[in-house]
């Protein structure tokens, strides 16, 4: 907790963390693990749940199955400590988007959420100071947020491969935290992998054959200080590709060029002018058509970035926005690239950072092997009308109401064991397991779906315990039996 604490009011932090361990406990947190023990003939352990990911999401599923009595649970995270997810990492904001007052990952305890915390540690008036959250702050809170709550995060462990045995699944493992080809067992998995958990960076065609020294996708790990006095062009303008140009600009680029195929900026972010409840409860139960429309619309229109990350970066005399540019090829000249764009137009730039988003594709999903493939997605299912037509939202998983995926033709059926718990199910279910405003409304349903699951397959075992419990609340000497007169 030093990492947390270290310039901050520790007898602050220390009564809020008292403040929470009480509202726990006024909770009846933990509940009893009522899921009946799993056991293999040769004595393998094995886990009702293993969340993959450590970040925001996992954090969140896992308090949430907590509180749901399902205790046999792990999280592994490949990251090191305080390193998970994406704040402190490859997210190169200076602030988040999101407004300081959202609940996050809360759960509904007022005692969790980010106020509570940042008033304990830096003080109301602070708070009231605050505009938004710097990330580097908002990871600091996510750290407290683990270790208060004690959930039982296993860093620098990666899993290689998920793939059934018999009627549980089995992970392989690696990483530093265990032992190389390490495996275990559970009966269900969680996929809390974040924006870029269910497929791939988006690469575009044109930089096929381009070296990599001349280029990088904005999350991944960028060396800004080898690019001081360096050309560099930024191919985007959504907030990833804004905030690696201002990284860029701050570490004394020569310029930094925006190239975008749009013909002006997004200004608009549409989805956050209709954020509520209803649209949370009742996005999923929408008509595909109405849940297709939403999305397709909303990339389409694009949401844009942040107004402070556009500022950081106009403010550079040197940044430059180009709109209505197609790049049609890129190809290496001399020490450098040049970019063919639109109207037969040459660009000569020293380094490229792509600010091209994510893929969703279940099917690119390595942990996954050949049984990716088998992952039934909105495309199998879902036709839209003329003019709607989306490529990305076609590809994106066609999941049951309790996040698990669907089997397309019937070779995988454990698939309804693995549950998407990431960006990729925004279309299936909302928006309600990849940002801030409300994973813990997505935590907590997904801990209901998935407790009515494992009470339906234990039903046997739960009716037996229902025949066989036999303490009695009355012992017989309570009263005394006379005749009718």
């Amino acid at each position: 907790m030093d990492s947390v604490s270290e310039g901050l009011d520790t007898d602050g932090l220390a009564a809020l963390d008292s403040r929470v361990r009480l509202d726990l406990s006024a909770l009846c947190y933990p509940p009893k693990n009522w899921v009946p023990e799993t056991t293999r003939p040769n004595g393998d352990a094995v886990s009702d749940v293993v969340i993959i990911g450590g970040g925001m999401g996992g954090l969140s599923a896992c308090f949430a199955l907590l509180r749901a009595g399902i205790r046999n649970l792990r999280i592994l995270d490949r990251a090191a400590e305080d390193r998970e997810g994406p704040w402190v990492t490859y997210a190169r904001m200076e602030t988040l988007r999101s407004p300081k007052q959202l609940l996050g990952p809360a759960a509904g305890m007022a005692s969790l959420t980010f106020r509570a915390w940042y008033t304990a540690t830096h003080g109301i008036a602070a708070w009231e100071r605050l505009g938004k959250i710097p990330r580097s702050v908002w990871m600091d809170y996510l750290i407290w947020y683990r270790h208060v709550l004690a959930l039982p995060v296993e860093n620098e462990t990666n899993v290689e491969t998920i793939h059934p045995d018999g009627d549980l699944i089995k992970l392989t493992l690696s990483g530093a935290g265990v032992d190389k080809g390490a495996e275990i067992l559970t009966r269900r998995i969680v996929l809390a992998t974040g924006r870029e958990g269910l497929g791939s960076h988006h690469i575009p065609d044109f930089m096929s054959g381009v070296p990599k020294q001349y280029w990088a996708h904005s999350s991944e790990d960028i060396d800004f200080s080898a690019l001081k006095g360096k050309r560099v062009a930024v191919v985007g303008v959504g907030a990833a590709a804004v905030d690696n140009a201002a990284e860029a600009l701050e570490a004394d680029t020569l310029e930094v060029r925006h190239l975008i195929r749009r013909d002006k900026m997004p200004q608009v972010n549409k989805m956050m002018g209709i954020g509520s409840f209803g649209l949370v409860a009742g996005f999923p139960a929408l008509p595909e058509e109405w849940r297709w429309r939403y999305l397709h619309y909303n990339s389409l229109e694009q949401t844009p970035a942040p107004r402070a990350s556009t500022l950081r970066v106009s403010r550079h005399t040197n940044a430059y926005f180009h709109f209505g540019v197609a790049i049609l090829r890129v190809e290496e000249a001399g020490n450098a690239v040049k970019l063919t764009i639109t109207k037969d137009r040459a660009l000569e730039t020293d380094f490229i950072i792509l600010g091209t988003g994510f893929n969703i594709d279940p099917a690119a999903e390595p942990m996954l092997g050949d049984a990716a493939k088998n992952i039934m997605v909105w495309g199998d299912i879902y036709t839209p009308p003329p003019g709607e037509e989306n490529a990305e939202l076609a590809r994106s998983p066609y999941l049951n109401y309790d996040f698990s995926f669907k089997d397309r033709n019937g070779a995988t059926p454990w698939l309804d064991r693995v549950h998407c718990f990431n960006y990729g199910a925004k279309l299936s279910l909302g928006n309600i397991s990849g940002d801030i405003p409300a994973i813990s409304d997505g935590a907590s349903w997904l801990a209901r779906e998935m407790t009515a699951k494992f009470y339906a397959e234990d039903i046997e075992k739960h009716w037996r315990t229902l025949q066989d419990y036999d303490t009695p609340e009355l012992r017989g000497d309570e009263w005394t039996p006379t005749d009718l007169p």
